[in-house]
């Protein structure tokens, strides 16, 4: 408690019955006096209560109830399944306690993420024909499940992370790329696996990041150079979508001819031809259209809109390309009566070990340094 002084006080003895003025040193009384302020505000002014002290009363009531709320929920969450543990983990946060939430216990928080985990372990999915071919681990999968006791983060928070904000999430552009080439050496031996990818279908953890690297490569990659080099042309609409439908191009050198360009309609010295051939396409289940398979289309450009469909092309179908040399890969293998799995690692340890993923890698990084550099037309 607080230390009160002893008070003192001077005072002249004004009785005139006595008639002197005496000098009297006045004394109170020696005694230690602590003063509650709430309780002498109550007794100058009993007819009145403190706002302040209702205000006190009613936020430590408020506080105490939630605190017994809190409790409640914590032991029910103790004594609630795996399952049900996860959910309340995941919920309760945000939707019961927005204003008060509590720090993650380290022993419910570890088997949350443990149980969360198994949860995306890819262990046995079947394909459409009756086979267990599906059950392709990545590198990333074998190494956590090797790895039981190291904190890993929740994946829904990563796959919604990565599919709304793309670059916050930090995946080595060469690891997208190795994922694709899988991609392709599956759908090479199953037809309906990219198909399945796109549809929802598959929803296992290796999936859903084969699915994710497609999207990067689109999204990230391809689509905003071919539209950057689109906005800086002067084609027609009619010449890109030629040269968006025909696989094949072929370029070659004519005879000069002062004319309208095919590509921009501009009065041009015109000596490129550009053939456009191929089957028409799915730009992402890459299944082919038979309908006029055998069209071709020839035309008459300048040099810079023939430079300019020759960097075009070359990202507008590269990937298509590549779809096309993992399935002749797959082709070529010649081994049968063999898991899909099985077919799909080891054709896939041999392009990796022999460099022909990295050779394609580099291919596109060119195709794309190629775009980023292409002059802007006069």
């Amino acid at each position: 408690g607080k230390r009160k002084s002893w008070s003192t006080s001077v005072m002249y003895d004004s009785d005139e019955s006595e008639g002197s003025d005496i000098l009297v040193r006045k004394v109170s009384a020696k005694r230690r006096c602590i003063v509650d302020d709430d309780e002498s505000s109550e007794e100058r002014q009993p007819g009145k209560t403190c706002p302040t002290e209702d205000v006190s009363t009613s936020r430590k009531q408020k506080v105490l109830a939630k605190l017994k709320e809190l409790v409640r929920q914590s032991a029910a969450r103790r004594s609630c399944s795996s399952a049900d543990c996860e959910d309340s983990n995941s919920e309760a946060p945000t939707e019961e306690e927005p204003l008060c939430p509590l720090p993650l216990i380290p022993s419910e928080g570890s088997e949350a993420d443990s149980s969360s985990i198994k949860d995306f372990v890819v262990e046995k999915e079947e394909y459409d024909d009756g086979g267990d071919d599906d059950d392709i681990d990545n590198t990333e999968h074998a190494k956590s499940e090797n790895r039981p006791h190291q904190k890993q983060p929740n994946p829904s928070n990563s796959e919604l992370l990565a599919h709304y904000i793309p670059q916050l999430y930090r995946c080595d552009h060469y690891v997208h790329f190795k994922r694709i080439v899988k991609a392709f050496l599956i759908n090479a031996i199953d037809d309906t696996f990219l198909s399945s990818l796109y549809d929802g279908t598959r929803q296992k953890k290796y999936a859903q990041d084969m699915l994710l690297s497609l999207h990067y490569l689109d999204d990230r990659f391809i689509q905003p150079r071919l539209e950057n080099l689109i906005c800086r042309s002067r084609w027609k609409d009619r010449y890109k979508e030629r040269v968006d439908c025909y696989p094949d191009v072929h370029i070659s050198l004519k005879n000069t001819e002062t004319m309208s360009c095919q590509a921009c309609e501009m009065k041009r010295s015109c000596r490129f031809s550009v053939l456009l051939s191929g089957r028409l396409y799915n730009s992402k289940t890459l299944e082919v259209d038979d309908f006029m398979s055998g069209d071709k289309q020839v035309l008459k450009v300048g040099m810079v809109c023939a430079n300019r469909t020759r960097v075009y092309h070359n990202l507008k179908h590269f990937k298509y390309k590549l779809y096309k040399d993992c399935s002749s890969v797959a082709e070529l293998d010649g081994v049968e009566d063999e898991p899909v799995k099985d077919t799909v690692e080891r054709l896939f340890s041999h392009l990796e070990e022999s460099g022909w993923i990295q050779k394609r890698y580099n291919d596109l990084e060119d195709y794309m340094e190629d775009a980023d550099s292409f002059q802007e037309e006069k």
